[in-house]
């Protein structure tokens, strides 16, 4: 028997100039089959910014005061030469002598600075994560999806609200009352995503073997039939382990997986190295690609650029065999986690491309901590590229083609 192209591929390591085969989709292209997802988490404020959080959200241990070399949760510092409006930090002045300022998400220009960028590198759609609402980040939270939906208008990309359950007590009965009281409006603006003609709704943490997330299968499939009853396309934000139902899956939830229009597994801290994409290859996309495909699911699987501070990126290989396994693998879209997690090290957003760039003393890695000098939106043009071998507008290749710096 001769080989096939997927063998030729993995014996030889040729890259050929060919559209890859055509994924065998339940659904049609739309906003996010076909199409680069990133996830957007839109969660930094700083004192002064007039957010109703009021202090300085997801950029430092005590949110009351102003993130230090002692005040930290800071895993790579972002390059901050475009933002209009910045905020002082407690830290020192970066290595190259300017102040450690840094950006708030409810600035309506720090918003609009993100969506043009996701519009030149080729991000087509932005879940914005929505935790829950009902709390004391609820207001800002409230106030950053007005935002989201402003900046997506006007640079044509397309946006919808992906709730992530973690820690919501009353999740099951609150997240119909939140969509259908305010989220649903949104669905009126152009920029709100669509799939098969229907609203797309993110749903991230049924499932998951952890206390944050302790509903049992039938609260969960009740949340995603009321969600399509209400003429939506409910995508699935899943365990890694969710068709065996093992590892970081509760057993007992295949109807609750299935009842997803769009699955997407979860993968930071899973994937590490390229050989870690390569197993989970095998052992994960192969076979959930095939169980979406035989059940009318559409496949989205997450590709992640690595976490800076834990030196995992190898100057953008990790993130391209990513890609290029989900793409052979015929998936039906990508989900990029994340695009501004800098507090968490997985953000592809323009990020400090040397030492020059971070506060003095912090300890923080930049982009070229291999010894690859990387310019700040490497990651950005990286999954420009990925996008484009998605749509088949570059062929299928392992090499990646993008460089480190132009």
């Amino acid at each position: 028997m001769g080989l096939t192209r997927r063998s030729f591929l993995a014996l030889t390591g040729t890259s050929l100039l060919i559209t890859p085969r055509p994924a065998l989709a339940a659904s049609p292209p739309g906003d996010v089959v076909g199409k680069i997802t990133v996830g957007y988490q839109g969660w930094f404020a700083c004192a002064g910014d007039g957010a109703p959080i009021n202090g300085w959200w997801h950029w430092s241990h005590n949110w009351g005061q102003p993130p230090s070399l002692s005040n930290n949760v800071i895993k790579a510092w972002p390059d901050m030469r475009e933002y209009t409006r910045t905020y002082r930090t407690a830290y020192p002045a970066l290595n190259n002598g300017q102040p450690a300022a840094l950006f708030s998400s409810y600035d309506q220009s720090t918003v609009d600075i993100h969506f043009r960028w996701m519009q030149q590198y080729g991000c087509d759609t932005a879940a914005l994560q929505r935790f829950n609402p009902v709390g004391g980040e609820g207001p800002t939270r409230d106030a950053m999806a007005t935002k989201v939906r402003t900046a997506a208008e006007a640079t044509g990309r397309k946006f919808y609200i992906m709730y992530d359950v973690t820690n919501w007590t009353d999740m099951q009965s609150q997240i119909k009352t939140d969509w259908s009281s305010k989220m649903s409006a949104l669905t009126s603006s152009s920029a709100y995503a669509r799939q098969n003609g229907k609203p797309v709704v993110g749903i991230w943490g049924f499932g998951f073997n952890d206390s944050g997330r302790p509903w049992g299968p039938g609260p969960c499939l009740d949340v995603i039939n009321w969600f399509k009853g209400q003429n939506c396309y409910v995508m699935g934000g899943v365990p890694t382990w969710w068709r065996t139902g093992t590892g970081d899956s509760r057993p007992g939830f295949l109807d609750v997986y299935r009842a997803f229009d769009m699955i997407s597994p979860w993968m930071v801290g899973r994937i590490g190295n390229m050989g870690d994409s390569d197993r989970l290859y095998n052992e994960v996309t192969v076979p959930d690609q095939s169980y979406c495909n035989a059940n009318g699911i559409d496949y989205q699987p997450c590709v992640l650029p690595g976490d800076v501070a834990e030196r995992q990126r190898a100057h953008g290989d990790l993130m391209w065999r990513q890609f290029y396994n989900v793409v052979r693998a015929g998936a039906q879209g990508i989900y990029i986690s994340m695009f501004d997690e800098y507090n968490e090290g997985n953000q592809i957003a323009k990020t400090a491309e040397n030492a020059s760039m971070v506060p003095s003393g912090s300890g923080l890695w930049a982009l070229d901590e291999d010894g690859t000098p990387c310019s700040s939106d490497y990651y950005l043009r990286l999954t420009a590229d990925g996008g484009r071998m998605l749509k088949g507008q570059l062929g299928l290749t392992p090499t990646r083609p993008t460089r480190p710096v132009l």
